[in-house]
């Protein structure tokens, strides 16, 4: 069965394209300069068009440096989509369901479209190192695919729309909550009041958080008992850790921003999340939840 995609996961799988393997002889060069080499290769199957997502196995690796790796747990790794010549989607559109090949794009060609902070700390420019990608393809979930599930996302969010306000309300009165919302529905229920220094635009925070959905489900969790507890756990995430940020600097749910704007550290809070504060009609998201939080770090 094809895995069910979300946002998130395509934004994880981008941000982590700065990455995989070694780099090995009898690489082939494409006309726009992506190096590949082919370990097998089925043309009678499937092959990969512009827009569809790959499904299976990838290590990624940054000259010598293993950042990424699933094998053994194969999942949505990759939407073929064109960037620059030379890039990764150079490779993934020569591929069929059943292929293994691993695609070299130049770190200095990708390193033009990041600032110099966004690259890892390894990257050494006009060195000529190179980003390998070690991809074993099981299965192609076409474009036309995507787009009918983010058309039954939408549709499935235009419906719970209209029960939202009474689920939030049954929450509310079945936790004898008591505070008053914001204007814009959030409820912000302060369960242990810090006393370090206040969250606010340009400070850098860390917070460890658990989301579940107003069921109790639980979507999402920085600590690793928590994830184990609600059945997510997932050993690539290692380690599990706070979330670290400087406040105004990383686009997060505008229920999160504002439920923690100005709360001191050491605060515990639950947010209960309505869903336009949250991933709404976006398509990446989740009906109305809850999250609980702690502010646990604080620096200028």
């Amino acid at each position: 069965m094809k895995k069910r995609l979300t946002l998130a996961t395509l934004i994880v799988a981008g941000v982590v394209l700065l990455a995989s393997c070694n780099g090995g002889d009898k690489f082939k060069t494409t006309p726009g300069g992506l190096q590949y080499k082919f370990e097998k290769m089925d043309k009678s199957a499937q092959q990969v068009q512009e827009g569809d997502v790959l499904v299976g196995e990838m290590t990624m690796t940054f000259d010598t440096i293993k950042v990424f790796s699933n094998v053994g747990h194969a999942d949505r790794i990759l939407r073929a989509t064109r960037t620059f010549d030379g890039d990764l989607f150079e490779g993934l559109v020569m591929m069929h369901i059943g292929d293994k090949a691993t695609f070299a794009v130049n770190a200095d060609t990708l390193a033009k479209f990041f600032q110099l902070n966004q690259m890892p700390p390894y990257y050494k420019p006009g060195t000529g190192q190179k980003i390998y990608y070690e991809i074993n393809l099981q299965d192609i979930v076409t474009n036309e695919e995507i787009m009918q599930e983010q058309s039954n996302f939408m549709q499935e969010m235009q419906e719970r729309q209209q029960t939202e306000p009474d689920e939030i309300a049954k929450y509310i009165a079945d936790n004898n909550i008591k505070v008053k919302p914001t204007a814009d529905g959030l409820y912000i229920i302060v369960k242990k009041k810090g006393t370090g220094a206040k969250v606010a635009i340009g400070k850098e925070v860390a917070i460890n958080y658990t989301g579940r959905l107003l069921d109790g489900t639980m979507f999402d969790s920085s600590v690793e008992g928590d994830a184990r507890q609600g059945g997510i756990y997932n050993p690539r995430r290692e380690p599990y850790e706070p979330l670290k940020y400087v406040v105004g600097q990383m686009g997060l749910i505008r229920g999160w921003e504002e439920g923690i704007m100005g709360q001191p550290a050491g605060t515990i809070l639950q947010l209960v999340i309505p869903s336009a504060m949250a991933y709404g009609s976006e398509g990446a998201g989740h009906p109305p939840s809850h999250h609980s939080c702690s502010t646990s770090k604080l620096s200028a």
